[in-house]
């Protein structure tokens, strides 16, 4: 028997008329649908297809056990995700392996800060993956700022919020240009990062880039809460012509 493709689909930061064409065509056609989401939550990445799907999609929802209710750092954290991969891992080889193809819906891209990252390497080596790249949600927040993240020879760097606030501090204080992403809780923390590295003032919150509700602001002027989709962005001011 043919063994089915497991295909990891980058869905972008969240519309539909910003997806790929193969990622629109694979997620029409697919039989056999899987997304991530938060318990009791419809997922992102489900919503961003909603109204794409065949009428016969059979649709497998993939529930994290933990997202915030635990530090990373308790020991719990790791070994409830690692058998939920696991779980996750074996329902959609079972798949492949009786001759089925699944789309796995990525937001952003799979590769990048994605959950998929997580079933393709246990995935890789027991069933066929292929990956679908998708536009990135810093991407899409530094197109909703209107302007570029980086001129001439700028270096970017790309961090999470969940880094040590001293760690944030020396990493923002040597870039040119910067992406905070993994925001939420810890917004007031990376506040004080910038304050200390003295860049406050040059940074940007976008909330919900690529979505209805798109809001750009600068950080100096938000408050101390930012919802799940939110960037932080710093331009870079290097060498133009």
């Amino acid at each position: 028997m043919t063994i089915g493709t497991i295909h990891g689909v980058g869905l972008g930061p969240g519309a539909q008329d910003l997806m790929s064409v193969r990622a629109d065509r694979l997620v029409r056609g697919a039989r056999h649908i899987a997304f991530f989401r938060k318990a009791g939550k419809p997922g992102q990445a489900r919503r961003i297809v909603d109204g794409m799907l065949r009428a016969d999609a059979i649709e497998y929802a993939m529930e994290y056990p933990v997202t915030t209710e635990i530090p990373i750092s308790d020991p719990r954290y790791n070994d409830w995700l690692s058998t939920f991969y696991a779980e996750c891992t074996r329902h959609l080889a079972a798949l492949a392996h009786a001759g089925e193809d699944v789309v796995v819906l990525c937001e952003g891209d799979p590769f990048f800060y994605g959950s998929f990252m997580h079933l393709h390497s246990r995935l890789s080596d027991i069933a066929p993956v292929c990956v679908v790249p998708g536009i990135t949600g810093m991407s899409g927040a530094w197109t909703a700022s209107d302007t570029p993240i980086t001129w001439g020879e700028d270096v970017l760097t790309v961090l999470t919020a969940t880094l040590p606030e001293d760690e944030l501090t020396r990493r923002i204080r040597d870039t040119d240009a910067l992406v905070v992403m993994k925001i939420g809780r810890h917004l007031a923390k990376l506040r004080r990062a910038l304050v200390a590295a003295g860049r406050e003032e040059s940074a940007w919150l976008v909330e919900y880039a690529a979505m209805p509700d798109q809001r750009v602001t600068r950080l100096a002027d938000a408050t101390d809460i930012a919802p799940y989709f939110a960037i932080v962005l710093i331009h870079g001011q290097g060498r133009r012509p």
